[in-house]
């Protein structure tokens, strides 16, 4: 028998390296720091659901008593653990608030999972899209007013799901979502997987969390802006607007049956860090962030996104813990500077997309890796000749540019017929799979959408660029199933 790869061994040694994380997860691998100064040997925790450790399925004691906590912390009626990540919670939230077979209206830059939850309960959907930012290719907020619109003219929507903050720190106004949602007697679900830090943060400058601006049920991915593992996330309900023994039923259908003790371990030690040490060291981490900001607006080719059009575009607020850096007009692709801060600085950041990079950076980061990040983009700005920042480039057409065409339910597109085509032969076939660049794993078509020509076009050039275009079941991303004899003119 051979050998195994020795993803172990690769990873011990990553971890030695010099590269830096601008990525989630939140902790940054830095160890030797307070939050995780008392956390034992992950082994000799490592254990089942023994006497006196309680079960999550049916929690009585240890657990009941640390999620009730974790709600008077946060201000909820009730707080989950969540051991499968912020998908868990979202698939949870949406069986446990929309019928089978009902509706549901989603803002159309929902993750993935949100999708999964669609197909899953063979929901019909109604999409509300959020504004465009056409100058740096960034989508913005939502208007309520268009939630608004939609719930008068679809009276059988059953609840409402929105992102915010997207995965750049785009922050909707859900007060005013809140409020028109309840008028209609509704419940509001928020993704807030990219804003966990925001109660810890909001009294220094950061955005206010949406629990405390009226939603009913938020989710929040605790590893991806605060120091806790991988896979670990919150989901905090308002009583009000949600059955919550529907939505209690479904948490446990999604989440593992053997669910870590070390992640949930890691959720109550992260929330007791952030709740005492954490709230003290957000002030000066904002203070860092914003000081990272000073010495960015010096580019001269490269940009910064500032959050200067705050008001504008549906943006209520901006997280500044997300630096977005746009290489419009400079002849640099998204693609090509994330390999270039990678190849020649060892800095790996989150994702990267047509013509920006995004770095998710938290409390938990160095002075040095954030001197790092700065020099490293000041040092290839200055690089940039004259005629490669007043380049224009290829105008991008986005996907939010435009409404996707729904000719089926998801679930009846991907359990119905279908043929494989060329992707380049694929406009006006309605879509059988989804398609999506990931991270951050929003669909640019989606099941039952019709393939416009332009969104063709997009899909091809995103492959061009090298962008980690997935989704499909063809693994060369050369096919893609279409709903068979359906051709829209």
């Amino acid at each position: 028998m051979s050998e195994a790869p020795g993803l172990l061994k690769k990873l011990m040694e990553y971890g030695k390296s010099d590269f830096y994380p601008f990525h989630m997860p939140g902790h940054k691998r830095q160890f030797r720091k307070s939050f995780a100064g008392n956390f034992p040997n992950p082994f000799s925790i490592d254990i089942t659901e023994i006497d006196g450790f309680d079960n999550l399925h049916h929690p009585e004691e240890i657990l009941k008593e640390s999620m009730e906590w974790a709600a008077e912390v946060y201000g909820s009626h009730k707080t989950y653990y969540l051991v499968n990540g912020s998908s868990s919670g979202i698939l949870s939230a949406i069986s446990g608030t929309v019928s089978r077979g009902g509706t549901i209206l989603m803002s159309r830059n929902c993750h993935k999972s949100a999708y999964h939850g669609v197909f899953l309960n063979d929901l019909n959907v109604k999409y509300i899209y959020p504004q465009l930012m056409g100058e740096l290719g960034l989508q913005g907020g939502l208007l309520p007013e268009q939630v608004e619109e939609l719930l008068i003219n679809h009276p059988e929507i059953e609840a409402v799901l929105v992102v915010s903050p997207t995965y750049d720190g785009i922050v909707s106004d859900i007060r005013a979502i809140a409020e028109v949602v309840h008028r209609f007697q509704l419940p509001l679900i928020v993704d807030e997987a990219h804003g966990a830090h925001f109660p810890f943060g909001k009294k220094v400058g950061f955005p206010v969390p949406a629990l405390e601006m009226g939603a009913d049920i938020v989710i929040q991915s605790v590893h991806k802006t605060l120091p806790s593992f991988t896979q670990t996330a919150l989901m905090h309900v308002r009583e009000g607007y949600v059955d919550m023994g529907r939505l209690d039923r479904y948490v446990h259908i999604y989440q593992s049956s053997s669910p870590s003790y070390l992640m949930m371990a890691g959720i109550e030690n992260c929330i007791q860090y952030m709740s005492v040490e954490g709230v003290k060291e957000m002030g000066d981490f904002y203070e860092r962030i914003n000081g990272v900001r000073r010495r960015l607006t010096d580019m001269k080719g490269l940009r910064l996104f500032t959050g200067s059009e705050k008001g504008k575009y549906g943006v209520y607020d901006v997280d500044c813990s997300k630096i977005i850096i746009s290489t419009k007009g400079t002849g640099l692709s998204g693609a090509e500077l994330d390999e270039r801060l990678r190849k020649e600085y060892h800095l790996e950041m989150e994702m990267c997309g047509p013509d920006y990079v995004t770095a998710i950076t938290t409390l938990a980061d160095s002075q040095e890796g954030l001197d790092r990040l700065c020099g490293a983009l000041l040092e290839i700005d200055s690089d940039l000749s004259l005629r490669e920042i007043e380049e224009q480039g290829e105008e991008l057409f986005s996907e939010g540019d435009m409404a996707m065409d729904s000719r089926m339910t998801i679930a009846q597109a991907m359990d119905g017929a279908r043929e494989r085509v060329l992707i380049s032969d694929g406009a006006g076939r309605v879509s059988g799979e989804f398609v999506y660049v990931y991270p951050p794993g929003i669909p640019i078509t989606a099941p039952g959408e019709v393939l416009k020509r332009e969104i063709i076009d997009l899909i091809m050039r995103y492959q061009r660029l090298g962008l980690p275009v997935q989704g499909m079941e063809d693994e060369s991303g050369k096919y893609l199933y279409v709903v068979k004899e359906i051709e829209i003119k």
